[in-house]
């Protein structure tokens, strides 16, 4: 079964239990983080909820930028600026690993394809 909806079945109802507000922080030079603050239907800040931090960042390599990105475990902007090195080398060691892997996986396929015995050979 395809996991794709159909498109005129998609629901466009916007939750509204559920509103932030998007707020850019960056210093222009590595760190980029969003803030998405709650708010309430007429726009007014909820503070019944936290908001929540989201870092980003990029590395350029020889084959283009590579984009690293993390949920901050914040409550303040203060802390999301003191937890953003961390969660971004985390990014960047779980890429790392993901590659690794995926080079593995490759060379093991290789390795299992020329095991094939082609007859008339």
């Amino acid at each position: 079964m395809s996991q794709f909806k159909d498109p005129r079945e998609i629901d466009f109802t916007v939750d509204q239990k559920h509103l932030y507000r998007e707020e850019a922080i960056t210093d222009l030079k590595v760190a980029s983080i969003r803030r998405l603050v709650p708010v309430l239907p007429d726009g007014s800040d909820d503070s019944s909820r936290t908001p929540i931090f989201l870092a980003s960042s990029q590395l350029m390599t020889p084959e283009g930028p590579l984009p690293l990105q993390a949920r901050l475990q914040a409550t303040t902007l203060a802390d999301a600026f003191t937890e953003f090195p961390g969660a971004m080398q985390k990014a960047l060691n779980e890429m790392v690993a993901q590659l690794q892997q995926m080079r593995q996986e490759q060379s093991q396929q290789k390795k299992d394809e020329s095991r094939i015995i082609v007859p008339g050979r």
